[in-house]
């Protein structure tokens, strides 16, 4: 079976051309290859109180898209904006609720229609999307100028398995700064379940206290591996070999080979932008932080959150 295609803009103006000339609708369905019953629905559906033109007709079929369906309850739209107070996305919200079997889920357009739609009416729903800044990266020269790092081995020679984020338990690990380079979080993301622990180390980042508390969560996990980047504070990572997990260091400036830890940390900014001081933030806060977002759900994972993941609750097909 053939499957339906919405009408295109340049298909509208061929029928609203149709209709001047006073052509035949059979004729016109057959030049566009469409039925005569979609030719008839477009105009009861489309036509304006001064007949049927092509821009009216797309303006109103859009309007209809982002329109809830009229099955949605007032229970319905309290969840939403409960999921939305949750700060997940519109795209969040509609994929997730319909992997979990919700009838008549709005789409993720619809949900973005409605946030503006009460903010045009004083509400705050707005507040709670997430602000797409762009930060430009700085150019660097192929030295590294943060120091070496003593007996570290490549992530060039990390096993398939942890490439391929076949198992539970390979960490992505890093550090993020506050302002003026005071303060800093430790995050380690599990690879497979985007899981993430956030740590306060507080005003220093001094090597020992940060592989102390990355050990600490890795050895809580059951960890196989961790994979860092070239901060000068994972320099005692030997600690991390000594006890039974593998310590991998990506190249010097290569953020993509650590994807799912910088994604993590860009969310970790929504909460903590990076004009923030961490000097007054709290651990409950922290974790709270870290609570939102192991509850939110993913794309990549098939609209699971990466508690669920991490649980083994369900086995998902990892987008790349």
């Amino acid at each position: 079976m053939k499957k339906y295609t919405q009408l295109s803009q340049d298909e509208r103006y061929e029928i609203y051309a149709t209709l001047k000339s006073k052509s035949s609708i059979a004729t016109l369905a057959r030049e566009l290859g469409r039925s005569r019953s979609t030719i008839y629905r477009e105009l009861k559906r489309n036509t304006g109180q001064r007949g049927y033109r092509a821009q009216q007709a797309a303006k109103f079929a859009s309007q209809r898209r982002y329109r809830p369906s009229s099955s949605m309850t007032a229970f319905a739209f309290a969840y939403i904006d409960y999921l939305i107070g949750l700060d997940w996305s519109p795209e969040q919200i509609s994929g997730a609720l319909t992997q979990r079997g919700w009838l008549d889920v709005p789409s993720h357009e619809w949900i973005y229609q409605y946030i503006y739609q009460d903010k045009s009416k004083g509400g705050k729903l707005y507040l709670h999307l997430r602000l797409q800044k762009k930060y430009r990266k700085r150019g660097y020269k192929n030295t590294d100028r943060r120091g070496q790092i003593i007996d570290k081995t490549s992530i060039h020679c990390r096993d398939q398995v942890i490439d391929q984020r076949q198992r539970l338990g390979d960490f992505e690990g890093d550090t993020v700064i506050g302002k003026h380079h005071k303060g800093a979080l430790l995050t380690l993301v599990d690879r497979k379940s985007l899981y993430v622990h956030i740590v306060h180390l507080g005003p220093t980042r001094a090597s020992s206290q940060t592989i102390t508390c990355a050990l600490d969560r890795l050895q809580m996990s059951h960890a196989y591996s961790v994979t860092f980047d070239n901060g000068k504070e994972f320099s005692e990572h030997k600690r991390i070999t000594d006890a039974g997990i593998e310590t991998y260091f990506a190249d010097p400036y290569k953020s993509i080979q650590r994807a799912r830890n910088e994604n993590t940390n860009g969310l970790i900014r929504q909460y903590l932008p990076k004009s923030s001081s961490f000097d007054d933030v709290s651990n409950e806060q922290i974790e709270q932080i870290e609570f939102a977002l192991n509850h939110r759900p993913r794309k990549t994972l098939g609209w699971y959150t990466p508690s669920e993941v991490m649980a083994g609750f369900y086995t998902v097909a990892l987008a790349a």
